[in-house]
């Protein structure tokens, strides 16, 4: 029998043990790519909020608990509009309201009608709200179809029944599939006058952006700028928790899953300590003792590793059908949840192997044949 066939066999042989380390490492997994893909999907919704306008850096309150609790007041808005080297702003404020059981969710821009062609909107059809209407809204594209509203229609949000006025598109899946009302109506609503949540920058022909937002910075402490979403936890702080919990989620998944791993390989050890004194008796060198041994776990943990993303997958999609995270999670798997997957499993077989491995390298044939 090859060496091969030898650790096969092994493997299904002793069933109820390796269904037991593959669940292990299955559980451990599951977890942390769990944690993993819902974070960066997250992450990347979040990022997708501020890049609906067309600018080059947004503003945002600093170390709000989320983005959708900042707050930025008229004072602070014209103090960015007049920082050295800012072509124009837009200050918007998000809010989100809850429609039906399909956008429990749904995003609202509160915006001035002069400022829509500066954050991007192109109209469809029909036209701008009022300035000052009390009962008008904008749809964007997406939202109009799975809402199946027309230029016409009646949208009851923002605590009125509102005549949709234009279809309009971003470019911005958050943004076309949100609606847009006058930012007077949604401050009312929310009863926050002169606030605002995000502020859009554009800055001069021949300024520089990075420039430009550091000096914001540093005159406006209260308040971050955000150019890239890796530069989103500046201002969000669920996001930093959010990582951190993935992170430590990885070394408690691998250092619960090589205590279960070396608990099975110590119980096997001593199941086989006849059999290893044999194979020593016969011929066989401490390398090619342990290579079986490492070769089992290593078989086992990728099949655990293959088996917790399948889990993954069927979990996250439950996830994302959860009405608090229905059209805001979209879970991403990339290839770096894949590598997590596969380098936490190996982090388990490898520190839970260590000390069977290193008994059963130091095990005497003979002392091996005398076990009871």
């Amino acid at each position: 029998m090859t060496f091969g066939g030898l650790v096969a066999r092994t493997i299904l042989s002793k069933k109820a043990r390796s269904a037991g380390l593959v669940a292990a490492v299955a559980i451990a997994v599951l977890t942390v790519v769990t944690l993993a893909v819902t974070s960066s999907g997250l992450e990347s919704s979040a990022a997708q909020i501020i890049s609906v306008g067309k600018a080059d850096f947004t503003v945002v309150q600093k170390g709000v608990s989320d983005t959708l609790s900042s707050t930025i007041d008229e004072q602070e808005v014209a103090r960015i509009e007049a920082t050295p080297g800012v072509a124009s702003t837009v200050g918007v404020l998000v809010a989100t309201e809850r429609i039906n059981a399909d956008n429990p969710v749904f995003i609202e821009i509160g915006i001035p009608p002069s400022k829509l062609a500066a954050f991007g909107v192109t109209i469809l059809r029909g036209t701008a709200f009022a300035p000052d209407a009390t009962n008008q809204v904008m749809l964007g594209w997406r939202a109009a179809a799975n809402l199946n509203l027309k230029v016409g229609d009646k949208f009851k949000a923002n605590g009125a029944v509102n005549t949709v006025t234009g279809i309009y598109s971003t470019g911005n899946a958050f943004g076309d599939a949100a609606a847009m009302f006058p930012l007077p109506a949604v401050q009312g609503y929310n009863r926050v006058p002169g606030i605002v949540t995000l502020v859009f920058v554009k800055v001069a022909p021949g300024a520089s952006s990075a420039t430009v937002a550091a000096r914001v910075d540093h005159d406006m402490p209260e308040l971050t700028t955000i150019r890239t979403a890796s530069q989103f936890g500046r201002a969000d702080r669920n996001l930093i928790y959010l990582k951190a919990a993935v992170n430590g989620s990885t070394v408690l998944a691998v250092l619960i899953g090589a205590v279960i791993v070396g608990n099975t390989m110590l119980l096997s050890l001593f199941e086989r300590t006849r059999e290893f004194g044999l194979l020593r008796a016969v011929g066989w060198t401490r390398r090619r003792t342990v290579g079986m041994l490492v070769g089992e776990s290593l078989i086992l943990g990728f099949v655990g590793a293959v088996v917790g993303v399948g889990l993954s997958f069927l979990v996250t999609a439950v996830i994302e059908r959860l009405p608090a995270l229905r059209g805001i999670l979209h879970a991403q798997y990339s290839a770096s949840a894949f590598w997590r997957a596969l380098l936490t499993a190996l982090a388990m077989i490898l520190i839970g192997s260590a000390y069977p491995v290193a008994r059963a390298a130091l095990l005497s044939p003979l002392e091996a044949l005398s076990h009871e």
